[in-house]
């Protein structure tokens, strides 16, 4: 039996085994050997990798479909963690049940909140004829339940490579409302622990930032980045505890000159409050090409 590889990178994921975190995960680092560390929330992801338990973590942040994972932002922030990468996936729900079953015998559906959101078509109809639709923590955990507990009678919103681990049926496929259904996921990680590679050029960055409470103080920092020729891909506004009508922004940009977007954050940061970084990192491609069901 061969030794085990010292190289194996231990990734937070949340969720269990098979579930879309996972799927991610692997597709990142698809050059490389990895060992997922389940987590149960998105805390407790952001805890193993600031303890150095793992040595990165993998993060939905946004859907196409059900929008963006607001509280990950702020846990992003406040962590201290930085992104260095982010992976797309296009996000295939099965509804999963044991062996035998048929969706007429189904009486509850369980997944993560965000996989119902992204399954409404399918799941509307159902609930009008009295199925009990039960959110969980996790698609791979709400598998792993009925596999584990032999729940007849009860189905998973969940991936095919769940239905493999834990002996599953796919007794629906494509039950996502939108077949253009993709989830975004940041690689984050410790700013010490980042590895240098010249092939990852940076052209991306994420950041967030408050404001003075005044008029125009959001359009004078677009403004800048518009002057600077930075392509602003998205803007998202939270609200300050304790101070209401106050928010941080979050953004993600796009450059072809570092130096330009460098420049721009210098002009930015007088306009601002509080300025951080959340993360420099190469840009994610969508993967077009067919969309299977």
């Amino acid at each position: 039996m061969p030794a085990k590889s010292e190289h194996i990178r231990k990734v937070a994921i949340q969720g269990d085994y098979g579930s879309f975190h996972e799927m991610a995960a692997r597709k990142y680092f698809r050059n490389s050997e990895i060992e997922p560390v389940p987590c149960n929330t998105f805390a407790g992801l952001f805890e193993k990798t600031s303890k150095g338990e793992t040595s990165c973590a993998v993060m939905a942040i946004e859907n196409s479909v059900a929008g963006s994972l607001i509280p990950n932002y702020t846990l992003l922030k406040d962590s201290g963690l930085c992104i260095t990468g982010e992976v797309y996936l296009r996000i295939v729900q099965k509804l999963l049940a044991l062996p035998g079953e048929k969706l007429e015998y189904i009486k509850k559906i369980y997944s993560h909140p965000m996989a119902i959101l992204q399954c409404q078509d399918f799941l509307d109809p159902l609930r009008q004829k009295g199925l009990e639709i039960i959110e969980s923590v996790d698609t791979a955990l709400s598998a792993k339940m009925i596999s584990e507990k032999k729940m007849k009678g009860c189905a998973a919103l969940a991936s095919d490579l769940a239905a493999g681990m834990y002996g599953l049926e796919i007794i629906a496929k494509g039950v996502e409302s939108n077949a253009r259904n993709y989830t975004r996921f940041l690689v984050v990680e410790s700013p010490g622990n980042r590895e240098k590679k010249s092939v990852d050029k940076p052209d991306k960055a994420s950041l967030c930032f408050s404001l003075p409470h005044k008029s125009g103080s959001l359009s004078q920092v677009l403004s800048v980045f518009a002057y600077y020729g930075i392509n602003l891909t998205k803007i998202q506004s939270l609200p300050i505890v304790g101070r209401e009508w106050e928010y941080f922004f979050y953004l993600d940009l796009i450059y072809k000159d570092h130096k330009m977007y460098s420049s721009s954050l210098t002009a930015v940061e007088p306009l601002t409050d509080h300025l951080y970084i959340l993360g420099e990192y190469r840009s994610g491609r969508m993967e077009e090409g067919n969309i299977n069901r």
